[in-house]
């Protein structure tokens, strides 16, 4: 009469695992925001520094630099490679967590277009 039930004592189980996940996902996210990745460009006359969540602390800016044009360009791309080596932080740290299981996809959630 209650045959499925069987498959209850498993959700439970799944919750459990599902806790466990979050409070691993929030350490995670909080040592992150420990580390620190910086980001230059124009040979390090503008340097961008992130934490591993990728929030900006702080941006250098070389005081000889002077062209507004130059420092336009120069902008933007110390961002991009901070952000880019807080992602792979980010990365890094998703796959000693889950340790190295080939999850579906978690590649998308990291924000490997490729794949896990």
């Amino acid at each position: 009469m209650l045959k499925g039930l069987g498959a209850l004592g498993n959700v439970g189980n799944l919750m459990k695992q599902a806790q466990e996940m979050s409070g691993k996902m929030k350490s995670l996210t909080d040592n992150l925001k420990t580390k620190r990745a910086t980001g230059m460009a124009g040979g390090g006359m503008v340097e961008v520094e992130v934490n591993g969540a990728g929030d900006v602390l702080t941006v250098r800016i070389d005081p000889q630099l002077n062209d507004r044009e130059m420092l336009e360009d120069l902008l933007p791309a110390a961002f991009n490679a901070a952000k880019a080596k807080a992602e792979e932080m980010h990365q890094q740290a998703m796959l000693e967590l889950t340790g190295g299981m080939g999850l579906p996809g978690l590649g998308d959630l990291l924000g490997n277009k490729g794949g896990a």
